[in-house]
């Protein structure tokens, strides 16, 4: 093989013509395959080594002319790449190789075959290594082209981010390490940069689709490094001093506003191409804060005040409100790590501690606000339920309940309706319903428009919904009990305050609810309770049989007592 390999670089150096080279190129392609594919084996890494020696003496040749050079410059990279997966030091030799073409060749034709090599490798070779002498090779050439910038880079952005995002959302490349790879890539943004500085002057266009790339990279970053976030400090540092060139402030990213506005400047007449390689930059915009918040030198990285952040955000309902909507691409992005979720919350808290009561445009149509609210809180409800420590879960159960607040009292009740309907699991739907009591119990004490809200005949639906379900009949037991026992105390209250209060705003005490209520909800499940208790004192597993008393102890207790006081109000009836 090496024999070979020897005889066609000496045909290449004899001849210089492009069928020689191409019997190059393919020998070596085979070559690169068969190494690629073999056990890893001393003799396979030795092969490889050898054979980039020899093209790497090949191309620094002084002999060959510049046709030769571009020649052998369209075939190779991705070759050599190949050959660079087997080791390290291999991957050092391909390095050397591709700056040669580099340093050798039209830059604007080295970018089309960097592009043309990353964008298309065989499946044996998607892994990093693969695209690290690539992308680094790319990086140098971007900064040597001399016009028309912002086409070269909006041609080659996207090519980089397909790859990182590959890698970033497949889990079959959890154990690879990304290190390289995204070094690489965040030279890409330096180089990017660097054209921008080159240039001066207002390039909007190009200041914006480097914007929209670091922000992307930046969430690509956080998720490909997931096992390993503490390594990601150094990137996400040079990533932030790169936003603040990029005159991307804080306020600005964790708002959303500027994304939008440099979404504009670049995605508009890309189409959906365009809009698939930038669709984490709203992701990476609230990371990158989120970052600056938990690491003092990314915030001076970024040039960022979070005290000035936070009082801006503190003074405007809609900053906040649009703050809720960036950060919920954090809460509901499935492979985030959870630290970073929980950073999350903490930088909520921090934002919402303090606020003053703010006071609502009556004027103001809020229920067209609706579907956001829902999806806000319903991204806070995942970290809630997902987060890994108790200290965690009720943080996360704070910051839902002061985003909740600050969501006009007008509205709030719908919205909590609609996540009760929505809540798959009972826990859920348990803290949800004592959220509805507690708004009950401040709107009859301290706030008018909350007691209009909920003080009505619709929170009885919320009841009902639990204790008989769509599908008709009793609620499932003892799986669903914590919903179940939530729902009978929630009655409870009801009844009890509109009773001694001498009111009837839920409709509570009329004839024909206490019935049903009565012969609809309680009686079916005092049916299931009994016929579960029998069944469970005929298991023999004592186990089982402790866990469901336990479960149905507490329920068994409050439905009797519910069952006592409706046919106390029906004797009065």
């Amino acid at each position: 093989m090496y024999t070979r390999i020897c005889e066609l670089i000496e045909a290449v150096v004899n001849s210089s013509s492009e069928q020689a080279i191409s019997e190059l190129a393919n020998f070596l392609d085979s070559v690169s395959n068969s190494i690629i594919s073999e056990v890893d084996t001393e003799e396979s890494g030795k092969t490889a080594f050898e054979t980039l020696e020899k093209i790497h003496q090949l191309v620094w040749l002084p002999s060959l002319n510049q046709e030769v050079i571009d020649t052998l410059a369209f075939e190779l990279p991705k070759v050599v790449a190949k050959l660079g997966c087997v080791s390290q030091r291999c991957s050092e030799v391909t390095k050397n190789i591709i700056d040669r073409f580099v340093g050798r060749c039209s830059p604007r034709d080295m970018l089309s075959i960097f592009c043309e090599a990353l964008g298309s490798p065989s499946e044996l070779f998607v892994i990093p290594s693969y695209f690290v002498p690539l992308l680094v090779g790319l990086a140098k050439v971007l900064v040597l082209i001399q016009r028309r910038h912002f086409e070269q880079v909006n041609a080659a952005v996207p090519v980089v981010l397909n790859i990182l995002k590959t890698f970033s959302s497949t889990s079959d490349y959890e154990d690879t390490d990304y290190g390289e790879l995204f070094r690489a890539a965040t030279d890409v943004a330096c180089s990017i940069h660097t054209i921008c500085v080159k240039l001066e002057g207002d390039n909007f266009k190009l200041h914006a689709i480097l914007g929209l790339y670091v922000l992307q990279l930046m969430a690509l970053v956080s998720i490909g490094m997931r096992s390993e976030i503490s390594r990601c400090i150094l990137l996400v540092v040079q990533l932030s001093e790169i936003l603040h060139s990029c005159k991307l402030s804080y306020s600005g990213l964790i708002t959303g506003c500027e994304v939008a506005k440099i979404s504009k400047l670049v995605i508009v007449d890309d189409g959906d191409d365009g809009i698939s390689c930038f669709s984490h930059v709203k992701l990476g915009a609230s990371l990158a804060v989120i970052w600056g918040y938990k690491n003092s030198e990314v915030a001076m990285s970024a040039k960022a005040d979070l005290t000035a952040v936070k009082q801006n955000l503190q003074d405007h309902w809609n900053s906040r409100f649009e703050v809720i909507g960036m950060l919920k691409f954090i809460f509901t992005y499935a492979d985030l790590p959870l630290e970073l979720k929980t950073h999350a919350i903490e930088f909520l808290l921090f934002i919402m501690d303090g606020i003053a009561p703010h006071s609502y445009d009556d004027h103001l149509d809020y229920t067209t606000y609706m579907p956001a609210f829902y999806v806000n809180l319903q991204a806070i409800e995942m970290v809630i339920m997902n987060a890994p420590d108790t200290m965690s879960r009720r943080n996360a159960f704070a910051a839902f309940k002061k985003v909740l607040s600050d969501i006009p009292t007008s509205v709030r009740f719908d919205v909590l309706r609609a996540l009760i309907k929505s809540a798959g699991s009972s826990s859920m739907v348990a803290i949800l319903l004592d959220c509805v009591k507690e708004e009950m119990h401040v709107g009859k004490t301290t706030d008018r428009n909350s007691y209009i809200s909920f003080w009505s005949p619709s929170v009885l639906e919320l009841v009902e919904m639990v204790l008989r379900p769509l599908k008709g009949g009793p609620p499932s037991l003892p799986e669903y009990s914590d919903a179940v026992l939530s729902a009978l105390n929630f009655y409870r209250f009801i009844l009890i305050t509109e009773s001694t209060g001498k009111s009837n705003y839920t409709g509570i005490l009329s004839k024909d609810i206490l019935q049903k209520a009565y012969n609809e909800w309680f009686l079916p499940l005092r049916t299931l309770v009994s016929f579960m208790e029998a069944e469970t004192q005929r298991n023999w597993d004592h186990e089982l049989v402790s866990d469901a008393v336990c479960a149905l102890n507490p329920v068994e207790l409050v439905l009797y007592r519910c069952i006592e006081l409706v046919e106390e109000e029906l004797k009065h009836l």
